[in-house]
């Protein structure tokens, strides 16, 4: 869900379902969600910080078991209790922005010098249909991460090494290579990656969050292959933010 919603405006999540794509839009439901998504939680636990009564949340929870969003499992302590989790696919959600600073035309004034090269041209598209897509309320952040993910799983492989160093070092050459941006390692304790110039959210407009889901896709791929398990990758900084550069913590959260 998305943060800094404007009052009035009820946000719509989208869940990939075994039946198909479900939209929900009750504001009871989206917040029930929000807390599952953070964790699975038992029945009581979820009427208690919903603030709705027990037979409100039962009739939700049902509804959202029959439509596949939801699952339940009898809790392991106390089996006349049971435990409900998202048995869905998060696929984002749907609000409009409250405002955007730039206009898509903008792009195109920029470029109406003509394009460099191909690759302009590409990075161009992209703003394009992502700023687009802000615009109309899709929020395709989650999808950008999953692919992310796929895409640093293979990376991990063309830049890995024992040594962290000369890890660090082979990661940073592809980003350059690739034109991704500059990244500079700022800090190893916890881990920081500065990004200068960042492909991915550089030219956003102003959303007042991070914008970096690929990246931190790719990220939190690379370091689960290093470490064996997920050490935590956060973006603190980034240009959609009104931020210099992207900034990427790695561990110590």
């Amino acid at each position: 869900m998305k943060n800094g919603n404007v009052q009035g405006q009820v946000p719509i999540e989208l869940f990939a379902t075994d039946s198909g794509i479900r939209a929900i839009d009750s504001p009871v439901l989206v917040k029930i969600l929000s807390m599952l998504k953070e964790r699975d939680m038992p029945f009581d636990e979820i009427v208690a910080k919903s603030g709705k009564a027990k037979s409100t949340i039962s009739v939700h929870l049902n509804r959202m078991i029959e439509a596949g969003v939801i699952g339940s499992r009898l809790d392991l302590e106390d089996r006349r209790k049971k435990i409900f989790f998202i048995n869905s696919s998060y696929l984002g959600g749907l609000q409009k922005e409250a405002s955007m600073d730039n206009d898509i035309r903008d792009y195109f004034i920029k470029a109406k010098g003509g394009l460099p090269d191909m690759f302009a041209f590409y990075r161009l598209m992209f703003r394009t249909i992502r700023v687009e897509l802000y615009r109309q309320g899709v929020n395709i952040e989650p999808i950008l991460s999953d692919a992310g993910y796929k895409m640093g799983q293979a990376l991990y492989e063309v830049v890995r090494s024992d040594d962290l160093e000369e890890m660090l070092e082979n990661l940073g050459k592809f980003w350059s290579d690739h034109q991704l941006g500059r990244m500079v390692i700022a800090s190893r304790d916890p881990l920081t990656i500065y990004v200068y110039d960042c492909f991915e959210c550089s030219d956003l407009p102003q959303l007042g969050r991070p914008a970096c889901a690929f990246d931190i896709g790719i990220l939190k791929a690379i370091f689960i292959a290093r470490y064996g398990k997920d050490p935590g990758v956060k973006e603190i900084g980034c240009y959609a933010m009104g931020d210099d550069r992207c900034t990427f913590v790695i561990g110590g959260q």
